[in-house]
């Protein structure tokens, strides 16, 4: 049965743009595959940061992703330092892996040229993406578009070692790409994806009076100046996050009020929002619980560990077995 792999960082709090572009398709796919999730804690320290916040930020992580609905009964959710093979399988990676095809990775170039100084991590993250993925010799990943040049890397990564080392056999499968249902989550300001870097997110576990401080600033139909002014839903912000969040016919309704000037757009962010509690309230509920009984997320690491590095540890071992490191 194929194996679906996905990580996400721990460098801030879960937001929206995490949870509809990831997290509630994990919570699907999970039923349908056996699924492996990591909260990928090397990947974070590329960036200057707090040891102690990383800590904090880690175990927030594992309590949103089971809020969210992550079921460690039939997924399993690990933290990435935990399994040391992750970075024994990327250094050998990083052998079979041309310099040219890292510089020309999107991510790397945007993010390189916003820095001063730029460390080798940074470079070497996608490679150390493909360990992760491949370590586990998983073929299905859920991933948005913004994520498929480094999928495409890690399809080339296991093809060259399979090449390589192979025996004439496929060891490695190419990972096939289960792209998220949901469109990309814009930001509060309309102008870039959904980012806690850029300041115009929705933190998944906020209160609703903290949401609705964000939402009713945030940036709706740029052409619609005044309320008796028709709108165009579909190059609004919030209306997509209706079709997110609300059922279809609070989705049509809100179609035809914009249209027609039949709201303004306070009323549809105020509609939005009764939708959002909806889904919203039962996560935060249920974060409460975990926070306040932590041994329940020590138990779900601790087994997820456990259960990853059986397969890790067989995984190196015939990869250093073939390539005669033994």
């Amino acid at each position: 049965m194929s194996r679906i792999f996905s990580g996400i960082q721990p460098s801030g709090e879960l937001h929206l743009g995490n949870y509809l572009g990831a997290v509630k398709n994990w919570v699907q796919l999970q039923h349908q595959h056996p699924t492996i999730i990591s909260i990928v804690d090397y990947h974070a320290i590329t960036v200057a940061y707090d040891p102690e916040l990383l800590r904090v930020r880690r175990r927030e992580m594992a309590v949103s992703l089971l809020a969210a609905g992550v079921d460690p009964n039939v997924a399993t959710v690990f933290l990435q330092s935990a399994v040391p093979e992750h970075t024994e399988l990327q250094w050998i990676f990083n052998t079979i892996t041309p310099l040219g095809e890292l510089e020309r990775q999107t991510q790397f170039k945007d993010k390189s040229a916003r820095q001063e100084s730029v460390n080798a991590g940074l470079l070497m993250y996608p490679v150390l993406q493909a360990a992760d993925i491949l370590l586990y010799r998983a073929d299905l990943v859920p991933v948005g578009e913004d994520q498929m040049q480094h999928l495409e890397l890690s399809r080339v990564i296991a093809r060259r070692w399979n090449a390589a080392f192979g025996r004439g056999e496929d060891y490695f499968p190419e990972p096939q790409a289960v792209l998220t249902p949901t469109r990309r989550i814009m930001g509060l300001d309309g102008q870039a994806k959904m980012s806690k870097s850029m300041g115009n997110t929705i933190g998944l576990l906020e209160t609703r009076d903290e949401i609705w401080a964000k939402l009713r600033p945030a940036v709706t139909d740029p052409a619609r100046v005044r309320k008796t002014d028709p709108g165009h839903p579909d190059v609004c912000n919030i209306y997509h996050l209706h079709k997110a969040f609300s059922p279809p016919e609070t989705v049509k309704h809100v179609y035809e009020q914009c249209t027609t000037a039949g709201w303004g757009c306070i009323d549809c962010k105020k509609v939005l929002l009764e939708s959002m509690d909806q889904e919203l309230v039962p996560i935060r509920r249920r974060a409460a619980e975990l926070r306040e009984q932590p041994q329940r997320v020590d138990e779900v690491l601790a087994a997820g560990a456990t259960a990853c590095r059986a397969i890790a540890r067989q995984t190196v071992a015939d990869v250093r077995e073939r390539m005669g490191l033994d």
